[in-house]
């Protein structure tokens, strides 16, 4: 990512204590207003969602078949075996303690809300199935013959399709969600709902970040356990780079401290500046135990119990999505909006109140991502038995 904007968590605060102050206390039409652009913008990110997943997941494998070899093997099937994982002990942590404090009930039954003054419907161009297996299609093809054959156009193609992907996330998703978020909050606090939702997930954060500590101790000692590496020591060793990503909110910005820090616990050179450009692309396992957990909340919240199926083939699909999210603020949730709406059935104002959550901690799923890049660098590194030219 070239560009981080660091003033998108502010204005989404500002979005939300805006909303709730419209939904309060200035006349209705004016909260209809606001609702409209939510339910017109919900619309259009309904659109893109299966643009983004061709668009990310097939350039994202047309990408890595570059690399072709022992490490981008090791390292792409690490990533996304660690992704899964993380993403499987988010939800047996969150469905064992967030109901300990959230229930339906917490959700209180009040006025019935806004309504748009217009209502349209913008459908897909198809599904969200539809599009990961299309991306898969091409990705793979369009690698073979960019490899096999030198055939590169299509590839030229499909590069220039995710910059457009890009441009419109960039210059119109991120800069327009904290209106977007506005108008939820505003519809919340019309129906009495939105203080009671803000405080529930002020305790969700707690047992997001508990998770992501948990995750990056479980990497380092299965790590240790094969390079003999004290996992306490290589954990301090990273946190030039968790401090970094903190700020940064980016992994792809965050690289070069990942790159020093990974080095300082003992990666060689070769492996730290191999994986570490390709994990800040494809190894998210912490913003998928965000995702987890949030989406466990917000069902709960609403009255539907998290089964574990439905979860499992979430987490599968996440896992393959988060390789190719976008290095934006916000990107994987972004990414993630079509599986949150087409696996887990989530409504546009669920799916509005996960990028507000999610976004509230972006820096510290972030961190979590970079840390376990250097456990990672690790177990590849004790593959590559090649010795170094």
């Amino acid at each position: 990512m070239k560009n981080v904007n660091l003033g998108l968590l502010p204005r989404l605060v500002i979005g939300i204590i805006a909303g709730i102050l419209i939904g309060l206390y200035l006349p209705e039409w004016t909260g209809r207003m606001l609702y409209t652009f939510t339910h017109l913008f919900g619309q259009f990110l309904v659109f893109m969602v299966p643009l983004i997943i061709v668009g990310f997941i097939a350039a994202g494998i047309a990408e890595l078949g570059a690399k072709a070899g022992k490490l981008l093997a090791g390292t792409a099937g690490l990533a996304y075996g660690s992704t899964v994982l993380a993403g499987v002990l988010a939800y047996f942590v969150s469905t064992g303690i967030i109901p300990m404090f959230i229930t339906h009930s917490d959700v209180g039954e009040g006025a019935s809300g806004l309504t748009p003054f217009l209502e349209i419907s913008t459908p897909p161009i198809f599904g969200v199935m539809t599009a990961l297996v299309t991306a898969f299609v091409f990705g793979l093809g369009i690698n073979y013959l960019k490899q096999k054959e030198n055939r590169t156009t299509l590839f030229a193609w499909i590069d220039e399709f995710r910059s457009i992907i890009v441009l419109v996330i960039v210059k119109v998703i991120i800069p327009f969600l904290p209106i977007h978020i506005a108008g939820i909050f505003a519809d919340m606090a019309a129906s009495g709902e939105a203080f009671q939702t803000l405080a529930v997930f002020a305790r969700v954060f707690a047992v997001i970040i508990g998770t992501h500590f948990l995750w990056i101790l479980t990497q380092y000692t299965i790590a240790a356990l094969r390079t003999g590496t004290n996992p306490f020591r290589a954990i301090r060793g990273m946190l030039p780079a968790y401090t970094t990503a903190l700020g940064t909110m980016s992994s792809a910005a965050t690289i070069p401290v990942t790159l020093q820090s990974v080095k300082s616990i003992g990666v060689s050179e070769r492996t730290a500046e191999f994986v570490v450009p390709l994990s800040a692309t494809i190894h998210l396992a912490g913003s998928t135990i965000t995702l987890v957990a949030c989406s466990v909340a917000v069902l709960i919240l609403n009255g539907i119990t998290p089964e574990f199926g439905i979860f499992l083939q979430f987490i599968l699909l996440l896992g393959v999505t988060m390789i190719a999210a976008p290095g934006v603020p916000g990107g994987a949730v972004v990414a993630a909006i079509g599986l949150m709406a087409s696996v887990l059935g989530m409504t546009d104002a669920q799916l509005g109140l996960m990028f507000a959550l999610y976004m509230a901690q972006d820096g510290f799923g972030t961190a979590c991502n970079v840390t376990g890049d250097g456990a990672i660098s690790l177990m590849v590194d004790s593959m590559d038995t090649t010795p170094e030219a």
